[in-house]
């Protein structure tokens, strides 16, 4: 019986979600460009054209992620609020659903872009004019001073430093090159701990399973506690810190 209420619940969950998710990117595909558009001829300032772009894609994946309700259930904790941008943002990296889930975070964004979410029609077009970091296409010099240009005009970087997803509740390595533009740029890392996404979606599917998931903004690492360091050290401090959140957290 639990066996087939589980089963019913997830195929009602997926009925749900694949159902309004591409709705909803319709409409904001219909709406939001023709508004930034608009917005842009009309304020005549680049600067404030982009942050309204972030700010409004950060908007849909929050709205995407919440389609699944209340099935899945979706819950962001601030450890350190009164923290101010500009931040490199390291998270851990368990499923496709971490990309809409950064929605969550209430500031200016963008994300570093794995090879293949770059070549995807949609995101890498909307990506491109966000100014996103194709990261595995581009000379480290030019990440460095694209990413130094983004923190300089108080846009914050997301990066999902395990360079793939684990599909799991395991950490894997993290890649270095985010904690060397943060100790370029001397701005404070934040780690983000997600829970409970694993299989939401499963690593390899497209098949939602219900849940609760928690995303954790942990206190910044500074750059007066990072002074000194290699980005060696750097990033296992910031590896460390998520790691010790997550087996914080009983069954998630």
């Amino acid at each position: 019986m639990k066996s087939i209420l589980s089963a019913l619940l997830t195929a009602l969950l997926n009925l749900q979600f694949w159902i309004f998710a591409p709705l909803l990117t319709a409409i904001f595909a219909l709406i939001a460009v023709p508004y930034a558009v608009a917005f842009n001829y009309t304020v005549r300032d680049r600067r404030r054209t982009l942050r309204l772009i972030r700010r409004s894609i950060s908007y849909y994946g929050a709205m995407i992620v919440r389609c699944g309700w209340p099935l899945v259930r979706v819950r962001y904790v601030d450890h350190a609020p009164d923290e101010t941008p500009p931040f490199v943002f390291a998270s851990n990296h368990r499923s496709s659903s971490d990309a809409f889930l950064m929605g969550c975070l209430p500031f200016e964004c963008i994300q570093a872009l794995n090879i293949w979410p770059s070549r995807l029609w949609v995101v890498g077009r909307v990506g491109r004019i966000a100014g996103y970091l194709k990261v595995r296409e581009m000379p480290f010099e030019q990440f460095l001073d694209d990413g130094s240009k983004l923190l300089a005009e108080g846009c914050s970087i997301i990066v999902f430093p395990e360079g793939t997803r684990s599909g799991s509740r395991r950490l894997g390595p993290f890649h270095g090159a985010a904690f060397r533009l943060a100790q370029q740029c001397g701005v404070k890392v934040v780690p983000i701990a997600i829970c409970g996404n694993e299989r939401i979606p499963p690593r390899g599917s497209l098949l939602l399973r219900p849940g609760r998931i928690v995303v954790n903004k942990l206190p910044a690492i500074t750059p007066s506690q990072y002074a000194g360091m290699t980005p060696f050290k750097l990033k296992n401090l910031v590896r460390d810190a998520i790691r010790q959140h997550l087996d914080n957290q009983s069954g998630v």
